[in-house]
C-alpha cells in the first residue's frame, strides 16, 4: 500500500512540474520580442538586413522573419533586399474579372428544417 501512495505521489509531482515547464518556456521566449514595426521601417527606409539587425540589436534570422511576416500581410519590403519596386511596375489584374462573392460575406445559412 506504501508503494502505491509513492508511485502516485511521484506521478502527481511530475505532472505538475510538466505542467509548470512549458509556461516557464513560453516566458522565456516572451521576453525577446522584436518589434517588426521598427524592423519594416529600417527596411522600407532603404537599408540592408544586415545594417538593420546591427542597429536594432537583433539578428538576422529575426529581420527576415519580419520580412516574411510584412509580405504575407500584404505590404513592406522584399526579404531582406529593402528596396522598393521600379518605377511604374504595377500588380496585374485578377484574370476573368468577373464577379466574385466578397470574403467578408456571409455563407448562407441552411435552414432550422433541414436539420
Amino acid at each position: 500500500m506504501n508503494k502505491i501512495k509513492v508511485v502516485v505521489g511521484g506521478f502527481a509531482v511530475a505532472v505538475m512540474l510538466g505542467a509548470m515547464l512549458p509556461a516557464a518556456t513560453a516566458h522565456a521566449a516572451s521576453r525577446h520580442k522584436v518589434d517588426c514595426s521598427k524592423v519594416m521601417d529600417e527596411l522600407n527606409g532603404g537599408k540592408k538586413t544586415k545594417e538593420v539587425a546591427s542597429d536594432l540589436h537583433i539578428s538576422r534570422s529575426s529581420v527576415r522573419r519580419c520580412a516574411k511576416k510584412a509580405k504575407a500581410a500584404g505590404g513592406g519590403a522584399a526579404e531582406g533586399a529593402g528596396a522598393a519596386p521600379p518605377a511604374g511596375a504595377m500588380e496585374k489584374p485578377a484574370a476573368g474579372g468577373g464577379a466574385m462573392a466578397s470574403p467578408a460575406a456571409p455563407a448562407p445559412m441552411a435552414s432550422p428544417a433541414a436539420h
